[in-house]
């Protein structure tokens, strides 16, 4: 049976990383190959890869689904909006020293007034919101909202965030979190690649609010993921069919990639189309898809650091973390990033 416990590690405080490197691809890049561990920067991706490769990116971009205001008693409200279902409804997450309760009207940077429907998500996680009014959520959101920076990172959302924590090729709305490991790749980095003969395509999975909640039973049989959307494109799938029958290899940049491939292989075969998953990878977990994992340094006991430990393995992982510490790696979403080898 795992455990949380098996999951935890000790991280100093000041290598998680504030601010992203001053350039996207000059961060730095550990490769884990089983019991091998080295350290490049991750401008050297190419080198790591072969013509015939295949990289597979997530397109979600981050919406401004952060919003300040006040319940129709005044009292001080923070939302963070989890999904929007339309024009007018979402599901979002409220913080306030009292909930609202369902009827009630809250007001959101004095732009945007909701009625609070009732609570949503599996455990009552989230409330169900519906815009009172005729205008479009979707677009009130991305005019009055702000950009949603993780809880572990301190400072404010500024002018360099909105440019930082958005992949440069960011173009399907709907996430509130960036695909952090996206955030590594440059358009220089991207032309490198193409002209050694990896390929890329891409897939949309937008990241919800749940991926920061932690996990609150210590035997993880009990857990349960929260819901995302995700969008698998025929050309996506085809292409990969191609790179196997060619004996090159899928690498998934992101924990949210490698999720939404394995989530549309459940049958036995990658389909494409649009659905949900709740899918929770643990060590024991069997891949249908992905041979390699570009991907971030993740939290402690996070559900994250169990879908890598799966990957890669419990030891090598682990292993690979406390080298990472001592080589004073930044962690996290602004941090540096892993290249992982099934194991």
């Amino acid at each position: 049976m795992l455990t949380l416990d098996d999951f935890d590690f000790d991280l100093p405080a000041e290598l998680i990383a504030q601010e992203p490197a001053a350039e996207r691809s000059g961060s730095r890049l550990l490769q884990v190959r089983g019991s091998g561990i080295s350290d490049h920067r991750f401008s050297a991706l190419p080198t790591l890869l072969s013509a015939g490769d295949l990289l597979v990116f997530n397109d979600t971009r981050v919406i401004r689904a952060r919003l300040l205001g006040r319940k129709a008693s005044g009292g001080r409200i923070e939302v963070l909006v989890e999904r929007i279902i339309d024009a007018r409804h979402a599901i979002a997450q409220i913080r306030a020293s009292k909930s609202p309760k369902p009827g009630s009207l809250i007001l959101l940077e004095e732009a945007i007034r909701l009625r609070v429907c009732g609570r949503s998500g599996g455990q009552g996680e989230f409330f169900a919101l519906e815009l009172a009014g005729d205008d479009d959520l979707c677009s009130l959101v991305e005019r009055h909202g702000r950009l949603p920076l993780p809880p572990y990172i301190t400072h404010a959302a500024a002018a360099a965030d909105e440019e930082r924590y958005q992949t440069v090729f960011a173009r399907s709305p709907g996430a509130v979190a960036a695909p952090t490991a996206g955030l590594h790749f440059d358009e220089t980095l991207l032309q490198r690649l193409a002209d050694q003969g990896v390929g890329a395509v891409w897939l949309t999975l937008h990241v919800g609010a749940g991926t920061f909640q932690p996990v609150r039973v210590r035997n993880l049989a009990e857990h349960r993921m929260h819901s995302e959307r995700f969008e698998i494109p025929a050309a996506t799938v085809d292409a990969i069919a191609r790179t196997r029958s060619g004996g090159g290899r899928v690498v998934a940049v992101g924990t949210t990639s490698l999720r939404a491939l394995e989530a549309a292989a459940q049958s036995g075969e990658l389909r494409a189309g649009a659905g949900e998953t709740d899918l929770f990878i643990t060590p024991g977990y069997e891949f249908r898809v992905v041979d390699r994992l570009l991907t971030n340094f993740h939290l402690p006991k996070s559900t994250l650091l169990m879908l890598v430990s799966a990957f890669a393995g419990r030891a090598p992982v682990r292993r690979a973390y406390e080298h990472a510490i001592r080589q004073r790696y930044r962690f996290f979403s602004y941090g540096d990033a892993m290249l992982l080898t099934r194991q």
